[in-house]
Formats: structure tokens, sequence, C-alpha cells
């Protein structure tokens, strides 16, 4: 698929124990239904053309044999068809049984891959049947196939297409031990890795195994298809309920229901996954293992199908929202504590505006004091109305500090702004940059001298969204001691405030929803009819939009084309086309324009996973240019 997506299923054929014709038609058929999907990697359960519960008829070379001329059936059918497909059997060789995937693309069978961990405990058996093989990589012949077909566990396919699509195959018991051979087969550059499997279902297994692949797929960076038997297995002492997941570096991406499995299908970003690797993959590997790479062809250029949330920093679930909120207010909360004390701050000191930011500053500022056990007046909300304040933010300013017990203090800069203004020859009736940057200067001046005549910290207000849009006055609200929402973006400051005014009851509750409600604006122009004229997201586009650019591009490392197709998917119902490459234009350019803000920002609590501060994840120049990333988006062809 384009953008570097693969399409992946598992699924669970219906089959019969040792009914090897039954078996191969119905994975037949299931391949022709993978090809009308447009999958391009199918997975099928352990040992599948057999059966995994064949018992001693394992020992039969009636079973062994018809297994061999299944696997080339199968193989055959796939003429013409541009999926890989990995299928379970038994294969003998040199008087060894082995169980194996057996790896197919157009007609071809590219390699058989042994199970390196035999399981011998509780109701598993295999070592009365199964071998291991630990040698290197070797030549077999498949009579009637070919007779140099790559065998060993060190196999990786590659496509010829995209190189980022490396597949490496492993089969049950080999995920459940210590040390699982996929570990070796990431660092050799597999960014999907197969699991055939045939694992029983008892009370409270299917969780485990849930988390198994989940944390696993987490733990090597890789995408993870797990293929489970189902009910045809069921018989004698043990039932399998075809449990098939599909998982993406810790996000299970795809699950089938227990005992109702069929196809299971998601999409797995291989492109994501080489750019988390760049990053978390920069130590040394001991991985002494040689691995023979073998080419396929099942790239296919089709559009992928994937959905992303509109909100990727803010929780899907209520739930676990509630949950985050609270995690998160107490780790600022947590942070500015620790400033306080190691500095001996006497106070905290912040401007109130009646806005989010601002909102959700004080509730931390407000926690933070709690915490130490410290008197809430030692809180300072100053409250500096000028030319563009409303009466509306102003008064929720003032009721909010008063609901919350903290000190207020109200200071009208309008005069010494004026009065600067003149000094500079500068006219009030010019209402550009100037006039708007010196009144946000001379709030932070403000702040700054109340926190040294109470000898306190200036607590910071602006958040993650407008650190990556340079939205702030350089010296202005850019500066402060502690900036407390500098890793959290607009839509989740939003969602935290939502949250506090949910568990809130009275004026402060009434406040709070009042401030929810009202426009994002940093109030610097004269209001309309004592209506707020000035509204951000009117001048540099809705915050929806940005913080989904932000996390797509920034943290997952997607082109800015990638960005534009999946925000287009994303709003198809809210935004146009036109719309979302404007603002996406508009990011890019203030982005990397407004670098130079970001290289100098004061400390600030990283509460997820994603932060522009220079001492964390972020190491930007400031004067790098945007061309690349803008002529990426020129290229786009719908």
């Amino acid at each position: 698929m384009k953008y570097g997506y693969i399409k992946t299923a598992a699924v669970t054929p219906e089959i019969r124990v040792a009914d090897v014709e039954f078996n191969v038609a119905n994975i037949i058929g299931c391949i022709r239904k993978a090809d009308e999907k447009d999958v391009e990697l199918l997975v099928f359960p352990e040992l599948c053309i057999t059966g995994y519960t064949c018992g001693d008829l394992f020992y039969s070379e009636v079973l062994l044999n018809a297994a061999v001329d299944g696997l080339k059936e199968v193989a055959e059918s796939t003429n013409g068809v541009k999926t890989l497909v990995f299928v379970g059997l038994p294969f003998k060789l040199d008087g060894r049984l082995y169980n194996v995937a057996a790896a197919i693309c157009d007609g071809k069978v590219l390699g058989l891959i042994p199970k390196t961990f035999i399981p011998n405990y509780n109701e598993f058996y295999e070592k009365r049947y199964f071998g291991r093989y630990e040698g290197d990589v070797r030549s077999v012949r498949l009579e009637g196939v070919q007779d140099d077909l790559p065998f060993g566990t060190e196999l990786i396919f590659a496509d010829a297409e995209n190189k980022d699509f490396k597949v490496c195959a492993e089969i049950c018991e080999d995920l459940w031990v210590v040390s699982p051979p996929s570990l070796n087969h990431a660092t050799a550059g597999a960014t999907i890795i197969v699991n055939l499997s045939c694992s029983d279902e008892i009370i409270g297994k299917a969780e485990y195994r849930r988390n198994l692949v989940k944390m696993h797929s987490a733990k090597i960076t890789s995408g993870y298809v797990y293929a489970d038997a189902g009910d045809g297995e069921s018989t004698t002492d043990m039932v399998f309920a075809g449990h098939n997941l599909i998982a993406e570096n810790g996000v299970i991406l795809s699950e089938s229901e227990l005992f109702n499995s069929g196809f299971t299908v998601a999409e797995i970003d291989v492109s994501f996954i080489n750019y988390e690797r760049g990053k978390t993959f920069n130590y040394e590997f001991n991985n002494e293992k040689r691995y023979y790479e073998v080419k396929f062809r099942a790239f296919r250029d089709t559009l992928p199908t994937r959905k992303y949330e509109k909100t990727p920093f803010v929780p899907i679930e209520k739930s676990d929202l509630d949950s985050r909120a609270e995690l998160i207010l107490s780790m600022q909360a947590e942070g500015l504590k620790k400033r306080v004390k190691h500095t001996n701050a006497k106070t905290l000191v912040l401007g109130l505006s009646g806005g989010l930011d601002s909102t959700l500053a004080i509730l931390v500022a407000v926690t933070a004091m709690s915490k130490l056990g410290r008197n809430l007046k030692d809180v300072i909300a100053v409250c500096m109305p000028c030319f563009g304040t409303t009466s509306r933010t102003f008064d929720n300013s003032v009721k909010l500090a008063k609901s919350l017990g903290v000190s207020l203090k109200k200071v009208d800069i309008s005069k010494s702004v004026t009065r600067h203004l003149k000094d500079i020859g500068h006219g009030l009736d010019k209402l550009d940059v100037t006039y708007e940057n010196a009144q946000a200067r001379e709030r932070t001046q403000v702040l700054m001298d109340i926190a040294n005549q109470t000898g306190g910290l200036v607590v910071g207000t602006g958040d993650l969204s407008e650190l990556a849009l340079g939205w702030s006055t350089y010296n202005g609200d850019h500066m402060s001691m502690y900036a407390v929402n500098s890793s959290v973006p607009k839509t989740l400051v939003r969602h935290i405030v939502g949250y506090y005014a949910s568990k809130s009851r009275g004026k402060l509750k009434a406040v709070l929803t009042d401030i929810l409600d009202t426009p994002v604006s940093p109030e610097l122009l004269p209001p309309e009819n004592g209506v707020i004229s000035q509204k951000t997201e009117d001048i540099v586009g809705p915050y929806v939009l940005h913080d989904f650019f932000l996390y797509n591009i920034v943290r997952r490392g997607f082109s800015p084309s990638k960005t534009y197709y999946l925000a287009v998917k994303t709003f198809e119902n809210e935004f146009d086309k036109d719309t979302v490459l404007k603002w996406l234009k508009t990011f890019i350019k203030r982005f990397f324009a407004q670098q130079f803000k970001r290289s100098c920002v004061p400390d600030g609590v990283k509460v997820g996973s994603l932060t522009l501060s220079p001492r964390g994840d972020w190491r930007m120049p400031s004067d790098a240019c945007a061309e690349v990333w803008l002529k990426d988006l020129e290229e786009i062809v719908d």
C-alpha cells in the first residue's frame, strides 16, 4: 500500500484433523479472499495443512507426503497473486521431523522456517514428534518444486519494491519463551514478525496472550501478526478459539473474537516502525546470526484505509481520559512542587487571563501548593486588563481566583502600555504586532516584578501547540521561571480543564464551564461591541488540525503528504481538502520559522511522549529550511 502501510491478515481456516485435502481447499479459498481484499501479507495457523493435534499420526509417511503435496498445491494456487503467505506443516529432513512455516508468494515456495522452541509440558508434548533445528540456513530439496529451497530460522523475506517491508517468522512457543527468535529477527531488520500458532484456550489465557503480543511488539518495535488455530483443532482434552491478533509497536490494531475468528485484518505502518527504530535502535547489537534474505513482490499500489483519532493526544475512552487527566495534572504539579522546594520560593505568580491555558496553570499551581501543605494564598493570580480585554474574560479570571481561594491582584496595564507606545513613537491607532506585543511584554514584566516583590516564581502558561506554531511573544508570554503546560497541547488542555470542571461544584464548576466555552484569543486587539474580536483559530487555524499535524509529523515522523492524506480522511466531515492543505502549509512554515523561540524555552515538565524542549525530545537548528517539506506537499496527486 502507499505511504508505508502493509495490509496484513491473520486467518483461521476451517480444518479437519489429518484431512489434508479438505484443509488445503479451505486454505486456498482464504488466499483467494485475501487477494480480493488486496492483502499483502497473510498468515495461517501452525501446522494448518495437517492440523496441529494429529498426535502419533505425525509418524505416518502417508500424512507427511500428503502435507508436502498440499504445500505444492497451495503454492500453485498463488500464481499471479501478490500476497506473501505463511502456512504451517510438518516437514521431514534427514530423518528428523520439523514443525515449519512455509513462505509462499506468486506460485513459489520461498523458504521453510522450523520452530525453534519445542514445548514439552502440560498439555503440549511436541518433543515426542518434532526436533529443533540449530544449524545455519541451508538448501533443501522439495520434490517437484525446487532443489534449492532455503531452510532455517534466519530467513528474512524482503519485498523488492518496498524497502521497509521485511518479514520474519516464528512459531507459537517461540513467542512465549524468555528470549524469542523475533528479538534477533527485529535487529536483523524485520519490520513485521508473523507467528503461526496453535494455542489452546483456558481461562485467562486470552488476556495474557493479548498482552504478550502487544508488549512484545513494543519491545522489538515491530508489527506482529499472530494467527491462531480454531475449533477444528478442538479434540480430546483441548479447545481452540482462533484468537488472532495484529499489533504495531505496542498497540493492538485488530483482534478476533474468541470462537469466531475468520479474517482479522489491519494495516501496519512499516515506515513508522523504521522511523521509531531510528531513535530506539541506536545501540550496539550482539547479533551473531547471519540472515539469508529472500526477495518477493507483494507490494500493491493501493491507498490505506486505516483510521486515526482526530485528537491523538487525548484518550479515546472517557474512563481513560479521566484517569489520564488526573495523572497529567499530578505530574505537572509534581514538577512545579520540586521547583518550589528547590528554590525555597515563597509564592507562585501567574497571569490569569480567563483563557484555557492560564486556567490549567493555576489548577496546577493550586495542586502543587496543596501537595506541599502550603497556604493557597501563596498562589498569586494577577489579572492585567488592557486594550483587548473583555468583561467576560476579566470577570471569569476574578471568579476563578476567588473560587480557588488564591490571592488575587488586579493590575491595569493600559496606561503603562500607552506611555510605552508613546515613548517609542508608535500611534495607538496602529494595531500591528508592536501594538500587540507591547501588551504581552508588559504583562511579563509585571509578573516578574511581583515575583521579585514576593520572593516567588513566575509560572508559565503557554502550551505545546503554541510552542509548535510559535504563537507566543518572544520575551513576553514566551518566558517564565517554570512552564507547566509546555508539553500539553491545546486539545488536551481543554480536556483536562473539562475533567476538572466535571468533578467541581458550585461557582468553580460554573466559571470553568464558561471558560471552556470562551473562544481562544490572546485579546490584544480591541473588542467589537464588547465581544472578542481576535480569535486565534481564525488567524493560525483550528487547533484540532494543528495538534493532528504536530503528532503525526513530529511524533510519528510522517511526511507532509502522508499527513495530508490522513487528515483529509480523518476530518472528511469537518474540513475540505483545500482547508486541510492551507493549514498544513501554515503549520510547516510556522514550525520551521519559529524554532528560535523553542531553542530557549524555560524548563517545563514532560508529561507525554512528545515535547519540543531542546533539552528533551526535539533538537532542531533555529534556521533550518522548510522547502523540502513544502515541496513534498506540492507533489500531492489526488
